[in-house]
């Protein structure tokens, strides 16, 4: 997998002209996000919990599962927690296969996460469809990056691919996340992976503007 290790960011400093001045949010610009920190994202996760993901083409409930693949499950419950998915892209989408998301729209955010690599969970349940599953490059090499199966794909069971929860309302949603850029580089001409990660929701709104968006993701009981 290719990475850059270097994010590259543009600052835009906008000064006010206007006989009023504005009101004075430096202190919140000047914050950093908690995401920053991978290091504060440790909570175990409830055994169960559903997750509300809100996009552009609708919602849809994932219910997960902890005894499923803990590791994974802790990781996905920390992630939602602390807003990593809201306002972020579903880069990768490969009709009739998976549809995939996970890299945050701040490439900040990206490099503070690319090495926080998990352990893999023994896989207990099966890729079919409407299940989601952490995607990784290797052994031991999931992070964020997150996919839905478009359909039963029961080959990744045998590479190491562990579901953490499935689908339980929206499949319909899922089935229309925009497609039609397809997957990325060497295989297609959709979004390239590195240059999510370097440039974030900068590269692709400018490249790939009909992606469909994630507005938030939510824990629900």
């Amino acid at each position: 997998m290719i990475r850059v290790a270097q994010p590259i960011v543009l600052l835009v400093t906008i000064l006010s002209m206007g006989a009023c001045s504005a009101p004075d949010n430096s202190d919140a610009r000047d914050t950093p996000s908690p995401l920053l920190r991978p290091s504060g994202f440790t909570a175990t996760a409830p055994e169960t919990f559903n997750v509300r993901f809100e996009t552009s083409e609708g919602e849809f409930l994932v219910a997960v599962r902890r005894d499923w693949a803990p590791l994974g499950v802790d990781r996905f419950y920390n992630l939602v927690r602390g807003g990593f998915f809201d306002d972020t892209r579903v880069y990768r989408v490969v009709d009739g296969f998976v549809a995939q998301f996970g890299l945050n729209g701040d490439p900040y955010v990206n490099q503070a996460w690319k090495t926080e690599f998990l352990v893999d969970d023994p896989v207990t349940q099966t890729n079919r469809r409407g299940r989601i599953t952490f995607a990784k490059g290797g052994r031991h090499s999931r992070t964020t990056e997150i996919f839905v199966n478009l359909r039963d794909n029961p080959q990744l069971d045998e590479n190491g691919f562990a579901p953490i929860g499935e689908v339980v309302e929206g499949m319909t949603v899922v089935d229309a996340l925009h497609a039609a850029y397809g997957d990325g580089p060497p295989r297609g001409e959709g979004p390239y992976q590195a240059m999510v990660e370097a440039r974030g929701n900068a590269y692709l709104d400018a490249e790939f503007p009909n992606l469909t968006r994630i507005e938030r993701a939510t824990l629900e009981p």
